[in-house]
């Protein structure tokens, strides 16, 4: 996607309940009106320019005559004129503006939120304090970094800064210096080898091309699946790189053979870790690493990735609709302490499903458009209150309602920074790729936007569990949600009509991927785990230097330091133990045997068999098992994690029982 060709920026709106009193309906294939317009739901204005569609784009048949056809979007292009019509007459607006980036200014800020801003401008000269980050990084991750802050160099020399801009060259000198190895201190190069012999087995789908573009279409979902290990071990643009390289690469899979691949999760001996279970200052070096990696990937693909800034926002501060996530939260925390997903949004969800989830054509039916504009009223003064008369609200309503809040956020769901990058995702070659680029994304959302999607996406998945009866599958509930999610804000797409057809299948594409693998989507990948222990380890070396040079300078005994510096628990446990310690049980405290069986379950059950009175109604799910300290900062255990592994990767933790904060 190009970046504007005006400087003036773009408006994206959002607008409050209204519409004509008439259904939002009309027969399903009828020709549709433009999907950029100005005065449409949640849609954008480019500097003032409106590009007339007065059909549904021509299609090219050429490519492929049975991957996708008409009749497979007809379901979107349906939704596109619901909401064109719920959106008619819209007065009031809630505005967002995006302008045109200066040259070298998004690599800059890319630079910022990778933690790198020392690397450039007036902190810039002595960039030690993110040697030990680029220490950690990978081959691709490295060119990633070092591509942008080339980038920036320049502007700032064209700019005639009168600050030292280091030399790219030297700030990546100990990088090429150093052998090439990964996270986990293993030869980078037999990683990748080994990886190969897995590559080309599962990723390419079946192509469609519209004029010189290539598409991989949805797939019909009676199509047999195949089940393809993902591995999260290796860095994916390492991976994509080996692709590339390797002699015999992946054939695209043609006509009805294509699939999407049963992707799985390996078993891994130290557990895998979920978004959620690491500690906030971890979880930020996590963030970091996954958008140079995301970077790194799109980079090695030859797909362009632009982040973008919102710089100004005018929105409401009070209400339910047209609101910001972040504001509607701390509203809603006020009432519901520890709650971190909107209480419309629950509610909306309760109501739909109190109708039952059988019911034909859910998602896909719409309300009437004069009883949406009164309950969205209605709703705005009562909600809160505590009077507003749910029975009042037939299913399909309610249903409307939900995708009304989604499309009225004044910025994405998907958020104004990476919703681009999620709809370049169409963009990578193949399904496995593009599996990578959104656990990528999903990880660098922000926390509310994270966490309602994915209660959106779970209760997607619920619908889809009833298909029998609702009718409706993945594809047909991708191809209705997909317009409310991403058409909301082109950002100044100039489009014709087979831009229109791309961006329509492509955005398709994604709300289908990210249905169907939303459990791998909240994973973080081990790869990046383990660069974040590994920085961990280098930080607390650096620590230790300076603390003993301190303590010198008092004239401490070093020796005495070094002494009391030992893991403690080597003073107290045998060798093989562990002690595990649970403040919060009656049992506060065990020492644990090591054994090539023992996980994380096994140790909690051991502690809540001991437990008596009120404390024995604890349930596995209400306290975890945590691996603290050491070379992560905390992070919680999957049940499956084997306990000796785990210590031979960090034998300086502490293993403590508690609860997961709220």
């Amino acid at each position: 996607m190009s970046w504007l060709s005006s400087s003036q920026g773009v408006v994206l709106t959002a607008y409050h309940p209204s519409g004509k009193d008439q259904a939002v309906g009309g027969p399903r294939g009828k020709g549709r009106e433009e999907a950029t317009s100005s005065h449409k739901y949640g849609q954008c204005t480019m500097n003032q320019e409106i590009t007339k569609v007065t059909e549904k784009p021509p299609f090219d048949r050429s490519g492929s005559q049975d991957s996708l056809d008409e009749l497979s979007m007809e379901d979107y292009w349906t939704e596109v004129e619901n909401i064109k019509k719920s959106s008619e007459n819209r007065q009031d607006q809630e505005v967002v503006v995006v302008n045109e980036p200066d040259e070298g200014e998004l690599e800059e800020e890319w630079l910022k939120e990778a933690g790198l801003s020392n690397l450039f401008g007036e902190s810039a000269g002595d960039p030690q304090e993110s040697m030990v980050f680029l220490s950690t990084l990978t081959r691709t991750q490295a060119a990633a970094v070092q591509k942008r802050v080339e980038t920036v160099s320049q502007t700032l020399r064209k700019k005639n800064k009168q600050y030292q801009i280091p030399d790219v060259r030297d700030i990546f000198a100990q990088q090429r210096e150093s052998k090439e190895k990964a996270p986990d201190g293993t030869d980078l190069q037999s990683v990748r080898t080994d990886e190969n012999k897995h590559q080309g087995k599962d990723d390419q789908a079946s192509s469609l091309v519209v004029g010189e573009k290539e598409l991989i279409p949805l797939v019909p979902e009676e199509s047999p699946a195949s089940e393809t290990d993902i591995n999260l071990e290796v860095s994916f643009a390492e991976q994509a790189v080996n692709q590339e390289s390797s002699k015999e690469k992946p054939q695209k899979s043609k006509g009805n053979d294509a699939s999407l691949p049963n992707f799985r999760l390996p078993k891994d001996k130290t557990g895998t870790t979920r978004i959620g279970d690491l500690a906030p200052q971890d979880m930020k070096k996590v963030c970091r690493l996954a958008l140079i990696e995301l970077t790194a990937l799109y980079d090695v693909l030859g797909v362009e990735l632009k982040q973008q800034k919102a710089v100004k926002i005018k929105t409401k501060d009070s209400g339910l609709f047209c609101i910001p996530l972040t504001v509607l939260l701390e509203h809603d925390q006020r009432k519901v302490p520890g709650t971190r997903i909107p209480l419309i949004f629950q509610k909306l969800i309760a109501r739909i499903e109190e109708g039952g989830l059988e019911t034909e054509g859910l998602l896909r039916i719409p309300g009437a458009a004069t009883r949406i504009r009164n309950l969205c009223q209605e709703l705005e003064a009562k909600f809160y209150e505590g009077t507003f008369n749910w029975e009042s609200v037939k299913q399909h309503d309610a249903a409307s309602l939900l995708k009304l809040f989604i499309r009225e956020l004044p910025q994405p769901l998907l958020s104004v920074e990476y919703l681009r990058a999620f709809q370049a995702v169409q963009d990578l070659p193949t399904r496995k790729q593009q599996l990578q680029a959104l656990n990528l994304l999903v990880i660098l959302l922000p926390d509310a936007n994270r966490d309602t999607l994915k209660a959106l996406l779970e209760f997607l998945q619920r619908i889809i569990d009833n298909r029998e009866k609702n009718k409706m599958t993945t594809m047909n509930v991708a191809m209705v949600m997909a317009p409310n999610l991403f058409m909301c804000h082109g950002l100044g797409l100039k489009s014709n009509e087979q831009r229109e057809f791309i961006m329509a299948a492509g955005t398709a594409n994604i709300m289908h991927l990210l249905i169907k693998y939303q459990q791998l989507l909240w994973t973080i990948p081990k790869f990046i785990v383990n660069q974040v222990r590994k920085q961990n380890t280098e930080n607390h070396k650096k620590d230790k230097k300076a603390m003993k040079k301190l303590l010198k300078k008092m004239a401490y005994d070093r020796e005495k330091y070094e002494k009391q510096d030992k893991n403690t628990n080597d003073a107290d446990v045998p060798q093989g133990v562990i002690r595990v310690q649970a403040p919060h049980l009656s049992k506060v405290s065990m020492a644990i045997q090591l054994t090539e069986e023992l996980k994380a379950s096994d140790v909690l059950a051991r502690f809540l068999s001991q437990e008596s009175g009120i404390a024995q109604t604890l349930k596995k799910g209400e306290v975890f098992l945590y691996e603290i300290g050491g070379n992560i900062g905390e992070r919680c255990l999957d049940d499956d994690a084997y306990m000796k592994d785990l210590f031979q990767l960090n034998p300086s933790a502490e293993w403590v029982i508690k609860s997961k904060p709220s």
